[in-house]
């Protein structure tokens, strides 16, 4: 019998608050006078401006004088050139706090120009030394200043980004996706407003939500993970699993949709603290930046073949799994394949027009993303990602 007990670490982020259940109108204007925020800046996307009573219509309606202005031309996976747009933007109107609304390319192209704001940066190339290498290696440190210009963030899908510090950016030259990452890119302050999810549509916030999901399901399969974080993986998927089909059935319920935001808040969690995430994140990395996939949607087809693959070490662990999402005799891969096709999202490679012919492209490329190389299988080998990609076929 051994003594030894288990070592590691548990990262605090720099967010403040969560607010949760207000009209976002009020909690934006009462975040930002608590922050003493003068003239704040906020960041969408382009399907958002086009409404007439959206989310950031009554952003800019309930702060009034304090709006100096908006970037709403945020496109999908974050590229470098939004960013940098969105920071000339926001420097020109001398902005003392940015507000992004939306999903998680706009939250995390906020969060990069946070760092464009900080640093000065004004080009795409300036922005080459301060990333973080997909080999892990880490690029030149970002120096934030004493009293730097910080975010809030209003979530409009569950992709979760609002609860990190890492801010997921593409480079359009060899559509490739990159982090940049400081303490200080964290929102600090996130609200959750269940009616700000209204405007989106259905098909995004359940891509969002196996998104969620898969945050949940490959941290409590991480092998760092520990008693806090499985508790909180677990939760997150536990509340997911039940408020997503709630949603599909009644698409107007807040409550459903507010138990949807604590789901992802919780599966994020564990991320948050310092544990690491798996193949199904690191292949939907490739195929997310090479091939156009959306985020939510590299989750809903492959998080299940990760599962099945990485049955043949971690079968008895995915038991728990199993359980939270209430069928604790059946396999984990399968309730979550049912999950995404009961909220008719697609179910295989071929759903997100994926040819046979690209596999080993992919399987290739995803070999430089951390998380395949910390998949609780080990993956060796390109014909391993291989393997996965057949399965999700």
């Amino acid at each position: 019998m051994t003594n030894a007990v288990p070592a590691g670490h548990f990262n605090i982020s720099t967010t403040e608050r969560i607010v949760f259940g207000q009209p976002l109108e009020e909690a934006i204007l009462t975040e930002a006078r608590r922050y003493g925020a003068k003239r704040v800046f906020l960041t969408s996307t382009r399907s958002l401006a086009k409404l007439d009573n959206g989310p950031l219509q009554r952003a800019e309606r309930a702060l009034g004088a304090m709006h100096v202005g908006t970037h709403a031309e945020i496109a999908s996976h974050s590229p470098r050139e939004d960013v940098i747009a969105g920071a000339t933007k926001a420097r020109a109107a001398n902005a003392d706090l940015l507000v992004a609304i939306g999903g998680g390319s706009v939250i995390d192209a906020t969060k990069a120009m946070l760092m464009c704001l900080w640093l000065d940066l004004d080009t795409i190339d300036a922005m080459e030394p301060y990333r973080a290498g997909i080999d892990g290696a880490e690029g030149r440190r970002i120096s934030a200043p004493a009293d730097p210009v910080r975010m809030l963030a209003v979530s409009t899908t569950l992709s979760a980004s609002e609860f990190t510090s890492t801010a997921g950016v593409t480079l359009s030259a060899t559509n490739t996706k990159q982090s940049f990452l400081h303490r200080q890119m964290a929102p600090r302050s996130v609200i959750l407003d269940p009616a700000a999810t209204l405007d989106t549509p259905l098909w995004l916030l359940f891509a969002t939500g196996i998104r969620a999901v898969d945050h949940a399901v490959e941290s409590y399969c991480n092998p760092a993970a520990n008693l806090a974080t499985e508790a909180l993986s677990l939760q997150g998927l536990r509340l997911l699993s039940g408020a997503l089909p709630r949603m599909k059935d009644d698409p107007i319920s807040l409550p459903a949709r507010l138990e949807a935001q604590f789901g992802m808040w919780q599966a994020i969690a564990p991320s948050v603290s310092g544990i690491g995430t798996g193949a199904s994140h690191g292949i939907g990395y490739a195929l997310g930046a090479t091939f156009g996939v959306p985020h939510g949607h590299t989750s809903c087809v492959m998080l299940p073949a990760v599962l099945a693959w990485n049955a043949a070490v971690n079968g008895e662990r995915q038991k728990a799994l199993s359980a939270a999402m209430g069928a604790p005799d059946r396999p984990a891969g399968e309730l979550v394949k049912q999950l995404v096709a009961g909220l008719g999202q697609p179910t295989s490679l071929r759903d997100v027009g994926i040819t046979r012919d690209r596999l080993d492209e992919i399987a290739t490329r995803a070999l430089a993303y951390k998380p395949v190389r910390i998949n609780p299988r080990p993956i060796r080998s390109a014909a391993d990602v291989r393997e996965i990609l057949e399965i999700a076929w």
